[in-house]
């Protein structure tokens, strides 16, 4: 969690795989939530094709995305996604254009 609240100070986005917290974890959602980042969740197997209870997401509630099943490649395709929504979505100034925005001095 400290890792998604950090991320507000530099990321526009975040690629994040919460594994097993996924399936049982409010306090992840909440996070999500709470950081007001576009969020693309990963997964290295199918949480479809496993167990039923891991069928479930609460944190995909919450993404923009995701991504699962691909091996280590769900994390370069949860990347794409993520440059994806940011060139659809870029109504919403960036985190680094709005810290640059701060260090000019130039209107």
């Amino acid at each position: 969690m400290q890792a998604l609240h950090e991320a507000i100070g530099w990321a526009d986005a975040v690629i994040f795989n919460p594994a097993a917290y996924a399936h049982t974890s409010i306090a992840l959602r909440d996070a999500i939530v709470a950081i007001q980042l576009p969020v693309i969740e990963v997964h290295l197997s199918n949480i479809h094709a496993r167990e039923a209870f891991r069928r479930h997401s609460f944190t995909a509630e919450v993404a923009v995305g995701l991504v699962s099943g691909f091996g280590a490649d769900s994390y370069l395709l949860g990347l794409q996604g993520a440059l994806s929504y940011l060139a659809t979505y870029p109504s919403r100034p960036t985190r680094r254009r709005e810290a640059a925005g701060r260090r000019s001095k130039v209107p």
